[in-house]
């Protein structure tokens, strides 16, 4: 595995657009759900806010970067709410496929939605809408991923699921 330059500390312009990416999918998705009525887009809320506490909750206090400034701008967040953990439990975790389908569903469930949505009645700004949540779920959190921050973080080096997970043939 090639090294490169890591982060003690993430610059603002990194964390930034990591930030904007993760909130616009959020709310292009809160956007979507609130066609079916706003008790669902508050449930959809809702769902998002349990994920991000798991994540800040389990995994990041056991984070390299847990009370510095990572990529995703949880770090910080994380030790303002939660003890450090166990840095090795982060090496150790395991991730597959299976256990990520909570996290896609953040982005699947407006995207099914949508397109029922679209199958029902046509609509050009869903569509938009749609196409947006899309790009934003795909290329967008592969460039912050693949360009901004996975390459330049000490985690990684130390051991990260994630990359074990999305690497396995290289």
């Amino acid at each position: 595995m090639e090294t490169s330059k890591t982060y003690e500390n993430y610059p603002i312009w990194v964390v930034t657009p990591s930030i904007l990416v993760t909130f616009s999918i959020y709310f292009l998705g809160i956007l979507i759900t609130y066609r079916l009525g706003w008790v669902i887009s508050i449930i959809y809320l809702g769902y998002i806010l349990t994920m991000e506490y798991k994540l800040i909750r389990n995994d990041c206090i056991n984070c390299y970067y847990w009370g510095k400034t990572c990529g995703f701008g949880r770090g910080r967040i994380s030790s303002l709410f939660f003890k450090k953990g166990e840095p090795s439990n982060f090496c150790n975790n395991k991730i597959s496929w299976k256990e990520m389908i909570p996290d896609l569903l953040v982005s699947l469930i407006p995207v099914i939605i949508g397109i029922v949505l679209l199958i029902i009645k046509f609509d050009l700004l869903l569509l938009i809408t749609l196409f947006a949540i899309i790009a934003l779920t795909t290329a967008g959190n592969g460039f912050v991923r693949g360009t901004l921050t996975c390459k330049y973080c000490r985690q990684r080096e130390l051991g990260c699921p994630a990359e074990r997970l999305f690497n396995k043939g290289k």
